[in-house]
């Protein structure tokens, strides 16, 4: 089967087109015959040693599929052959096929197409987790959502709009607030032209936002960090500004304010059940029209590297996705 594979850590460029031998499932495991596949942040750090999980070489990135299943190994009873499913597959989806557990394929809904399931669970599960599991978000409340226009800010926005909070939204570009406004954000702030911090404040009549969601890290965190409410909780999802920050201590204190972290991929072996539930909810959410994925770009398997430049260089929003099929 054709696959981009990764044999040393480096750049997208270093990724090659190749060939790898097809694998039949082991015990409850499945393969699926793979239409398109999710591109994320993360999937440009695992291809350069710099993510949480470090896969031998040589190995395939992409971390969320959609397909059909192809074969299904022993044990497996939930899934059969030609069902419509979406994956978890940590890495190897940047390929034809991919085997992997069972227990992180799930079905997608009739009128689902495959481009929006490759692009659903992490960007939406992330920002469900986030939003409504870690930090509780509740009615009424002020979230303020960084990288609004990027792959899990717009879910954000999205999912804090549904949960009933007010929603300030910052990003670089009027174009990406304009996106960030039609799903939901109800202030703009274009932070290459004002101190958000400031603006926060204003919005707020000096309050500050009660739950911020910070993808981006660096000098973003260290401003957030000042402009949260009294026993605000930030949310740590990412570092897309590459600085991983250190906080002021003392103004926890003083804030009574939470720093909580959000690493979605654990709760599939520390806690599945999370998981399964938030994408249960999700799901609802897409049958029902609540939620509108968007795709920005589709690129064929052979420019994965085009792909993931355009995540690193911040030209993309919303969702980037090869296809395969």
């Amino acid at each position: 089967m054709k696959a981009i594979i990764c044999r040393e850590w480096g750049k997208p460029e270093s990724l090659v087109v190749g060939e790898r031998p097809s694998s039949p499932p082991g015990q409850g495991q499945v393969r699926i015959g793979i239409h398109a596949c999710g591109v994320n942040f993360a999937d440009t750090l695992i291809i350069q040693g710099l993510y949480q999980e470090r896969p031998a070489f040589p190995f395939s990135p992409g971390m969320e599929v959609a397909g059909e299943i192809l074969e299904v190994g022993e044990g497996v009873t939930h899934l059969r052959v030609g069902d419509r499913v979406a994956a978890v597959t940590g890495h190897g989806g940047y390929a034809e096929e991919v085997v992997t557990d069972a227990r992180t394929v799930f079905p997608i809904p009739p009128m689902m197409d495959f481009v929006t399931a490759a692009g659903f669970a992490i960007t939406y599960g992330t920002s469900h987790i986030a939003l409504a599991h870690r930090a509780r978000l509740q009615p009424g409340e002020v979230l303020l959502v960084h990288g609004a226009a990027g792959g899990v800010g717009l879910t954000a926005v999205e999912i804090g709009k549904l949960l009933g909070a007010t929603v300030i939204a910052t990003a670089s570009t009027p174009e990406k607030l304009a996106l960030a406004q039609r799903y939901g954000a109800d202030h703009l702030i274009n932070y290459r032209q004002d101190k958000f911090r400031d603006r926060v404040k204003e919005i707020t009549n000096g309050k500050g936002a009660d739950v911020i969601y910070d993808p981006v890290g660096g000098d973003v965190f260290d401003e957030s960090v000042r402009c949260i409410a009294w026993e605000g909780r930030l949310l740590v999802i990412g570092f897309a500004d590459g600085r991983i920050p250190q906080l002021p201590v003392n103004l926890a204190l003083v804030k009574n304010m939470s720093v909580v972290g959000v690493y979605w991929g654990g709760y599939s072996t520390r806690q599945p059940r999370v998981i399964t539930d938030s994408l249960r909810t999700l799901l609802a959410w897409y049958v029902e029209g609540k939620i509108r994925p968007h795709i920005s770009q589709t690129y064929p398997l052979g420019q994965a590297a085009d792909a993931l430049n355009s995540l690193i260089n911040r030209q993309s929003t919303g969702k980037v996705v090869l296809t395969i099929r």
